[in-house]
């Protein structure tokens, strides 16, 4: 930060000890829309506007000054140039005008006299008038910093919000540029203070130090960036990650416009931040591109609650193209394979390990099966240990699906589980009970297939009620009052027995029986209801656990479809705006066209008047010749009568 010396402004200086701009370079650099490095390999710049859009949003006027130590065989130069909004609004230009000026190096800094010495005083005498500088002399000591070669960019005029301050702020903090507004979050900033590792994501937005020592993901030796005298260390987002994982992306070439390269491959890092055990909402990529830092903590994945909380990535995609402003990538089919798989890399990654930094433990079994640390059991130990548990209280081995120590029954046995279609036996000792499977950790449960299915409800429950015998042989219609279905069971069950059946509304209705046998009634009597009613207060709190489940994965569908349409919004937007860019360009080459027509149509007849007045001359130049011609030969005729 300088200040102005005519009216004490503060100013913004940018400048380096590259290689420097000749002239020829330094008028491409000022003009708009120029670039010459869209086809240099390695490079980023395509669009030729960078210059021009970073300083013009920066502030109203810029003046640069660049010297370059020349060309093998040439001298070195130096170079003034101004680019000025306040200049061109306050004169009334309607094109916009770069006064330039130009030196070379001989004896000393001589001047480079392009069209005339006019123009070059007019340019000096516009630059001093409307530039920071009162003088040619102290334009030239503006190289003094620079010894041989190097540029120096001043932006001047910053701009103001609405509260009348500078955007920039250059009082938090001596060692920093921030800027004010909404990207400032002074919860951020405490946040920063007590999250170290976290700092980097809760700063970047304000803190011009933050952001430029992330900015690139390597450093090359002897590079420094020093900003307000004081070096930017550089910082690997890297570093903060814990329980680091490596995966390789490459995208597979198809007819969908995907080209087969062997370089694009990606190496993608996943881990939790450090401070991911605070449960601070911290996530995100950092995707670079030949080295840039292009998206800052991209979040891709906005899921319900605290989902995908402290994971945080970092990546070098050289396969997608940067936007203009360097901000974003331009949309194509490839980044959008590129965004599906990091989404899905995060939410592998949350859904196996979400439980070691205090989340619960999510629905992905097989990750959390993979763990084998000892004060973590397996899902396997517990399913077993719990199904023991129930056994043990309930007294009775053969009421678990899967421990049922009964035989199984064959094919060809008709099946006690089938419905009755008739009638209800009256006998209260032939009743089953078929108790839920209990579903697997994460609301999973084995299906026919073997394959892993979810739990989608806890009201699976299935009572099993005999047939009774009436007298006389007659039997019950199957349809109670209830609306239940009756089914078969076995004989010598003589347990007492809670069933739930449903209702015509569709709500569960709890049904208490008691059996005829006798001694079994005092020794279970007691005990079973408190166990059902525990079981039934467990299926209640899973049903509302599965519920919740639902609501978030369809909050999740809804956030991926508005975040869909929301990059179609854009991806629209893009488009439209192209259009209009390619419709003014087509008017503007109509009217270079009409205008070319008319310069023709105004030389032709130029022509066309030029060559009648050249035939009227000549008819003209033929009859005083014919004419000399005649007065000739009446002279000669003279002369001769006059011998005679």
């Amino acid at each position: 930060m300088v200040q102005n010396k005519k009216d004490g402004n503060r100013m913004l200086l940018i400048e380096d000890n590259g290689g420097g701009m000749d002239p020829d370079r330094m008028r491409h650099c000022m003009s708009l829309g120029y670039s010459m490095k869209s086809k240099m390999a390695d490079t980023i710049g395509q669009y030729g506007n960078g210059f021009k859009t970073s300083t013009m949003r920066l502030g109203a006027d810029v003046i640069v000054f660049s010297r370059s130590g020349g060309k093998p065989g040439k001298s070195p130069t130096q170079s003034i140039g101004l680019l000025s909004y306040t200049f061109l609004r306050n004169t009334g230009m309607e094109d916009i005008v770069v006064p330039m000026l130009d030196y070379e190096k001989r004896d000393g800094w001589d001047k480079i006299i392009r069209s005339s010495t006019d123009d070059w005083d007019k340019n000096l005498e516009t630059i001093i008038e409307w530039s920071p500088f009162s003088s040619e002399v102290d334009l030239l000591k503006q190289f003094n910093p620079m010894r041989g070669q190097g540029t120096r960019i001043i932006v001047y005029n910053l701009w103001e919000d609405d509260q009348g301050l500078l955007e920039l702020d250059f009082d938090s903090d001596p060692h920093d540029i921030q800027i004010r507004g909404v990207n400032r979050d002074e919860k951020n900033i405490q946040m920063a203070k007590q999250y170290p590792n976290s700092r980097h994501f809760l700063t970047y937005r304000h803190s011009l130090r933050s952001y430029a020592s992330i900015l690139y993901l390597r450093i090359a030796s002897g590079f420094r960036i020093i900003l307000r005298g004081k070096d930017v260390e550089h910082h690997n987002i890297v570093n903060d990650m814990m329980m680091t994982q490596e995966v390789t992306y490459r995208p597979m070439p198809g007819a969908d416009g995907v080209p087969k390269d062997s370089n694009m491959v990606a190496t993608v890092k996943i881990g939790f931040v450090k401070d991911a055990k605070s449960h601070i909402d911290v996530q995100g990529f950092n995707v670079y591109h030949k080295n840039r830092l292009i998206k800052p903590f991209w979040r891709l994945w906005h899921a319900p609650g605290s989902d995908g909380r402290g994971v945080i990535g970092v990546l070098e995609a050289n396969f997608v193209e940067p936007a203009h402003d360097k901000q974003g990538f331009e949309r194509t089919i490839v980044l959008s394979r590129l965004e599906g798989r990091l989404i899905q890399m995060q939410k592998n990654y949350w859904c196996s390990l979400c439980h070691k930094i205090g989340y619960a433990p999510r629905r992905n079994k097989k990750a959390i099966a993979r763990e084998t640390s000892p004060d973590y059991p397996s899902p396997q130990s517990k399913h077993k240990s719990s199904a023991k548990s129930s056994e043990k209280s309930n007294g009775v081995g053969h009421l678990t699906d899967k421990h049922d120590s009964r035989p199984r029954r064959s094919r060809n046995e008709p099946s006690s589980l089938e419905p009755s279609t008739s009638a209800e036996d009256d006998s209260d000792e032939d009743v089953q009970v078929v108790r839920p499977k209990r579903s697997q950790p994460g609301g999973h449960q084995k299906n026919t297939n073997g394959k892993d299915a979810e739990d989608d409800s806890d009201e699976d429950v299935q009572v099993v009620r005999p047939k009774r015998s009436q007298p006389g042989g007659h039997q019950k219609n199957t349809n109670g009052k209830d609306g239940s279905r009756v089914l078969h069971s076995p004989p010598g069950f003589g347990q007492r027995v809670a069933e739930q059946v449903c209702s015509p509304g569709g709500s569960l209705k709890r049904v208490t029986r008691s059996s005829r046998s006798k001694g079994d009634d005092d020794e279970t009597g007691s005990m079973l209801p408190d166990n059902l009613t525990e079981s039934l207060e467990q299926l209640k709190a899973e049903n509302r656990e599965l519920k919740e489940r639902l609501r978030r994965k369809e909050e999740e569908i809804l956030g991926d479809l508005l975040r869909d349409l929301q990059q179609e919004r854009e991806r629209s937007k893009s488009l439209e705006a192209q259009l209009q860019e390619s419709n003014s360009k087509i008017e503007e080459l109509n009217k270079e066209q009409e205008s070319l027509i008319d310069i023709f149509t105004e030389e032709r007849q130029r022509r066309d008047m030029e060559e009648e007045n050249l035939r009227k001359k000549l008819k003209g130049a033929s009859n005083t010749i014919q004419e000399l011609l005649d007065r000739v030969q009446v002279l000669e005729k003279t002369k001769s009568a006059n011998r005679r």
